[in-house]
């Protein structure tokens, strides 16, 4: 059951159980690739119609009121289009720039923002989170602490290998919507015991990114937000994009309306998710984001080739997911994203593209996200020149 809680793609949710660790950075140079062919053309106007009319099909399908779609290849953005209606009550055209909630497609940003300071010799993957001498320390409650929560390291919360906190109906994030990140965050570890040792099993876990932040913060020095603004995104040329609100009539200017199918998308907790599933951004935001860490030597990428090796590279006992990437042994890496109201994508291929597709609406107990994953690749291909494969 989805419950109202991110889930990540089919592909990953249901990961083999084990135990490992992963290789630290080291020195090691691993080559980039060079984008083939070095650029592409745009669509023209009748692959576009053709991209068109496989979007309203899907919407249609899905009762979808508006779909946003970008897709960049070598630093460029090579097609944007949007779809339907921002406001049904207003009659509001979408356009692509207009900003959609991006659920745990936040989850890569965070994940990327966590390297940068790895890069910089501030955090080691094998830093301790909680306890004495750990990076939180005690912010959050002194020992003793359940078994294993002291155990916890960087890298089992960015691979969803803590041992608990996993999303399923007791997802802390989606519990005490009163409390504040502090809050919830003292009251799990009092709380809720691991349900395992931490690196043993994969585990799908919120808590664990809404932590991630919590540790930028620590850092820092700054608001998470802020950090990543200044770290991150604007180092790949993106400079609108914000932690949601919760409420209607909190929204942003030019952020859409979202529309519930039997679901509530204005009942949660949404600022409070920022570093797991926060965000609101224009496809063209997260496929500039993507573009600036996927390996290829254009553009210029913000992370060293070895920072994203590992970045992207999944341990044996969890081969579908790195850190903060789901991933598959041809190479592409991706996120999707779901809430009440939200259905998202993003995606880095093998061959060089990279694409992201928003939408104002979920339709539970369905294949939506699975298909919305298919149609940026079937848009993709209405392009031959492209070589999407």
């Amino acid at each position: 059951m989805r419950l109202g809680r991110d889930f990540g793609r089919r592909d990953f949710v249901k990961l083999a159980a084990g135990a490992g660790a992963l290789p630290l950075l080291s020195s090691t140079t691993s080559a980039q690739l060079a984008p083939n062919p070095p650029s592409i053309r745009p669509p023209s106007p009748a692959e576009r119609a053709a991209m068109a009319r496989l979007a309203h099909s899907f919407m249609d399908k899905y009762g979808v009121p508006a779909l946003s779609v970008a897709i960049g290849y070598a630093g460029t953005i090579v097609h944007e289009d949007a779809f339907g209606l921002a406001d049904i009550e207003r009659n509001e055209a979408l356009t692509s720039r207009h900003l959609f909630r991006i659920a745990s497609v936040s989850k890569p940003i965070t994940s990327v923002t966590i390297f940068r300071l790895i890069e910089e010799n501030r955090l080691k993957l094998t830093d301790r989170v909680f306890g004495p001498g750990a990076l939180l320390g005690t912010d959050y409650g002194p020992p003793p602490y359940s078994a294993g929560i002291d155990e916890i390291t960087l890298e089992h919360l960015l691979t969803h290998t803590a041992g608990g906190w996993s999303n399923d109906n007791r997802d802390p994030m989606f519990t005490h919507p009163r409390m504040d990140q502090a809050q919830l965050i003292a009251w799990t570890l009092a709380n809720r015991p691991l349900d395992r040792p931490p690196g043993q099993r994969y585990a799908y876990s919120n808590f664990g990114y809404c932590v991630l932040g919590r540790v930028i913060e620590k850092l820092t020095g700054w608001a998470y937000a802020e950090q990543v603004r200044t770290d991150v995104l604007a180092r790949c040329g993106v400079t609108d994009m914000a932690i949601a609100d919760d409420r209607r009539e909190q929204r942003q200017a030019n952020e859409v309306v979202y529309y519930g199918q039997g679901e509530n998308p204005y009942a949660m907790n949404v600022r409070r998710m920022d570093s797991h599933g926060g965000w609101i951004a224009t496809p063209a935001d997260i496929v500039r984001l993507l573009m600036h860490v996927g390996g290829f030597t254009r553009p210029a990428n913000i992370l060293r080739p070895r920072t994203i090796e590992v970045m992207t590279t999944a341990p044996s006992y969890s081969p579908d997911y790195a850190k903060g990437f789901a991933v598959n042994k041809f190479g592409n890496w991706w996120h999707n994203g779901s809430l009440p109201g939200t259905s998202t994508i993003a995606v880095r291929t093998h061959g060089g593209f990279c694409w992201a597709a928003f939408t104002n609406t979920r339709r539970r107990n369905s294949d939506m996200d699975g298909e919305l994953d298919n149609l940026n690749w079937n848009m993709a291909r209405q392009v031959g020149e492209w070589r999407v494969s």
